[in-house]
């Protein structure tokens, strides 16, 4: 069959989900030239995850993209496992914010098109090589087959991915036992219900904008279906009723869907020049939103740094990083929400366990701790380099006191490069690093004045925004990588996370 002349770009980005189009704007602000391959000729309609967390409102704000998204509500309050529960954070964006998937889709594939991303519709892979040096695909289109080569190819293709089957990467975890049965309905009128657990099942329902109400339910006992394509109406029409004696024959079916409580992860999130990221690296139930944030906040680890290695700045190897920590971040989210699963879906014989974490999450520690997991506010990778409380951490947003007057953390990361805070008292030799690696470092002098009433303290600092370091060298992603004084200790740091400096400098 034939095919177009191989088209080049340095990576490949398949799926134009949220993920992949986050993942594209990263690579984009990183100098990366991207195609992105979408096989739905059209943005999706349906609006399946509708919940951001606070570590994502804070990505956003990173790069500019919180206001377009206007006032969208907030909420503080979520849940685990049906438990009712304040998500309420140290930070500024506390709780979680409810915003349809259409419009997170609409809004990151504007800002992405923007930097650059090409995103092509109506093309579903169906043919993968690797090779030395590269990574070819083969393409089904509304024009035939096309082909492209990429230096990288990254799988943002969902649970059911394509590029997982290709490459035959091992995706161990349990498959789904039980599911939910999810629709969108108008002309219904029906309570709302929040995590409804009656004698024969688990009942939702919520009245949204423009009289459409989403219901969600699950009949105890009832296994997961093997299925090709959603559930009938009927089908949810029949469980809603035994679950419930509602009967919501009466109303138009707007969108239905189900969904079980599978748990894989693949064993290696990069396969040589193929990586994966969001469901097509982890596939769990979406619980409280914390799939989608997951997806978005591995497209923030990865981009920066794949950027970087395909454009020649740093070497492959930074690439395991990724792995090495959204790896472990996606094992415990899996691991919260099968638990999760365990606590909503099971019968009376999970209620005494279902009355003690009640208990405890009223007790005040345990909601902070689960709070901070389900928002992402607690990450802290394993950078290693010493024990400042911030290494691994998300630098906390607020505002720096420089010479220059208060400066946004948010605004200082808009531009997707590394920053190294630099305090105004420091040797000369820190401050020269930033000026070696200035291509993609952004040098910050730090004036640690305790009675700026413009400085927002934030727990985590103290009155010192620097906490006892003389440096702080802080990743495009947000996390603090080195902390601390010795310009031999920060050049290696430098070195590690954003490679050689340019000879030409």
């Amino acid at each position: 069959m034939a095919t177009d002349t191989f088209r080049t770009t340095r990576v490949v980005v398949v799926g134009a989900g949220p993920v992949g189009l986050f993942l594209a704007g990263e690579l984009r602000l990183g100098g990366a030239d991207v195609v992105v391959l979408e096989r739905l000729r059209t943005p999706t309609t349906e609006s399946r995850a509708s919940t951001l967390h606070a570590r994502t409102a804070e990505l956003f704000d990173c790069r500019g993209l919180l206001d377009a998204l206007g006032d969208p509500p907030r909420e503080p309050r979520g849940h685990f496992g049906g438990l009712p529960m304040d998500l309420s954070m140290p930070g500024p964006y506390s709780g979680q914010w409810k915003v349809p998937q259409t419009r997170t889709e609409e809004l990151l594939q504007d800002w992405a098109g923007a930097l650059g991303a090409d995103v092509r519709r109506g093309w579903e892979v169906r043919e993968l090589g690797r090779r030395d040096g590269y990574v070819e695909v083969t393409a089904d289109t509304p024009e035939g087959p096309r082909r492209l080569r990429a230096a990288y190819l990254v799988a943002c293709d969902g649970e059911d991915s394509t590029v997982r089957r290709l490459t035959g990467a091992a995706f161990p975890g349990s498959p789904a036992g039980r599911e939910l049965l999810r629709a969108d309905i108008a002309g219904v009128d029906i309570p709302n219900r929040r995590f409804e657990r009656r004698e024969h099942g688990l009942a939702i329902a919520a009245r949204m904008p423009g009289g459409v109400t989403r219901v969600m339910v699950h009949e105890f006992g009832r296994p997961a279906r093997r299925r090709t394509g959603p559930p009938g109406f009927a089908e949810v029409v029949e469980v809603w009723r035994r679950v419930t004696g509602e009967d919501l024959g009466g109303g138009r079916p707007v969108w239905l869907n189900a969904f079980g409580d599978a748990n894989q992860q693949l064993e290696r999130y990069r396969h040589g020049r193929v990586l994966f990221a969001g469901d097509a690296a982890h596939r769990q139930m979406p619980s409280g939103g914390q799939a989608l944030n997951l997806g978005l906040q591995d497209a923030a680890n990865l981009g920066w740094k794949l950027a970087a290695v395909a454009c020649g700045r740093a070497s492959r190897g930074l690439l395991d990083t990724y792995h090495d920590e959204r790896h472990a971040v996606g094992r415990r989210v899996l691991a919260n929400i099968r638990a999760q699963a365990l606590l909503l879906l099971g019968g009376r014989e999970v209620e005494p366990a279902r009355a003690l974490l009640g208990e405890l999450i009223a007790a005040g520690p345990t909601r902070d701790h689960l709070a901070a997991m389900i928002t992402g506010l607690d990450i802290r990778y394993p950078v290693g380099g010493g024990t400042h409380p911030l290494l691994g951490a998300r630098l906390p947003l607020g505002t720096l006191p420089t010479p220059d007057g208060p400066v946004g953390v948010a605004e200082l990361l808009r531009d997707g490069r590394g920053l190294l805070l630099v305090a105004d008292t420091a040797r000369a030799e820190l401050r020269w690093l930033a000026k070696v690696w200035s291509d993609r470092v952004t040098p910050v002098a730090v004036r640690p004045d305790t009675t700026d009433p413009h400085y927002d303290a934030d727990p985590l600092h103290g009155a010192d925004p620097l906490h006892g370091a003389e440096g702080l060298l802080v990743r495009p992603d947000g996390h603090v990588v080195w902390a601390g004084a010795d310009p031999w200790a920060a050049t290696a740091a430098i070195r590690h996370w954003f490679g050689r400096p340019d000879p030409g400098l």
